[in-house]
């Protein structure tokens, strides 16, 4: 991504939704930008992990964890994953943990926090539907943008 949120907001304005959560900067990448993809799952990360499994072609998982920090959805493995199937990032709205490796990789990573407890592994929840938290909605296929500053989501 070569253009700031900052300034894309300056130039495209209510094209553009900002979420206002204040997501740290956990991967390597910290701008990045693509298409959107979608998984929704309550602290249980089968899905998500068997969808960053697939080609990303350079899209962004927007990952619905309800906000949840009682476990981590993504670790150094599956971001290991995502890296290796050309996914450009994820935004967890959740927890991480092996901040630091993932940290070293070449993947944009926004999340809430961190929690060393690993979550379950039932495969529930759903994938590639239009998920909303903090007001902003996702919906697959419109382009989400990603930096120090913030993102922004296509309406």
């Amino acid at each position: 991504m070569t253009v700031l949120t900052a300034d894309l907001y300056d130039e495209r304005g209510d094209e553009l939704q900002s979420v206002p959560l204040q997501f740290q900067t956990i991967g390597g990448r910290a701008r990045f930008s693509g298409p959107i993809r979608t998984v929704t799952c309550f602290e249980d990360n089968a899905l998500l992990k068997s969808i960053l499994s697939t080609p990303g072609d350079g899209a962004v998982l927007v990952i619905d964890g309800g906000g949840s920090l009682k476990s981590a959805l993504m670790g150094d493995l599956i971001a290991d994953l995502a890296v290796a199937n050309g996914w450009s990032g994820a935004i967890i709205n959740g927890a991480v943990r092996d901040r630091v490796a993932i940290g070293a990789l070449d993947l944009g990573v926004k999340a809430l926090g961190s929690n060393p407890r690993k979550s379950s592994k039932t495969g529930s929840g759903t994938a590639d539907t239009v998920v909303e938290f903090a007001g902003v909605t996702f919906t697959p296929g419109r382009t989400v943008y990603c930096d120090e500053d913030g993102i922004l989501v296509e309406r």
